[in-house]
């Protein structure tokens, strides 16, 4: 079970916008926002080696990322691997105009909003159809 970045006793029903860690409370909030530092802005233009996080401190994992009660959505973490090993999707992350897409989805308010317009993108697409076929191959 995880627990609260701030004050490590409860469990997180919150994100920081800025920087991402995870916290319980408006009271711990607050103690966390003056000493707060925002993610990298940029995208490496390779990505990690298996295992690695684009995260600036490394101190997140593939599980903080899908809540737990998400079961149903979740995809297995030996197909996440296999996304992190495709030369097809390590070759279109090296687009910057669509890591700034990916940035943009990530920090919008309204996913939902947010991927209606980047659908609208034929490499945000093609981003998509890779990490689907990889994520969720054809019987």
């Amino acid at each position: 079970m995880r627990i609260c970045s701030v004050c490590s006793e409860t469990v997180p029903k919150y994100r920081c916008p800025t920087c991402k860690i995870k916290y319980c409370s408006v009271i711990c909030y607050k103690k966390h926002k003056d000493g707060c530092s925002p993610v990298e802005e940029t995208l490496p233009a390779a990505l990690p080696e298996p295992g690695g996080t684009w995260c600036r401190d490394g101190d997140w994992t593939v599980e903080d990322l899908v809540d737990e009660e998400d079961e149903s959505d979740k995809v297995p973490l030996e197909r996440l691997k296999k996304l992190g090993e495709s030369e097809e999707l390590k070759a279109l992350l090296r687009n910057a105009h669509l890591r700034r897409l990916l940035l943009a989805v990530d920090g919008a308010e309204s996913k939902a909003d947010i991927m209606k317009v980047a659908m609208q993108e034929p490499l945000f697409v093609e981003f998509a159809d890779q990490c689907l076929r990889i994520a969720e191959p054809m019987e």
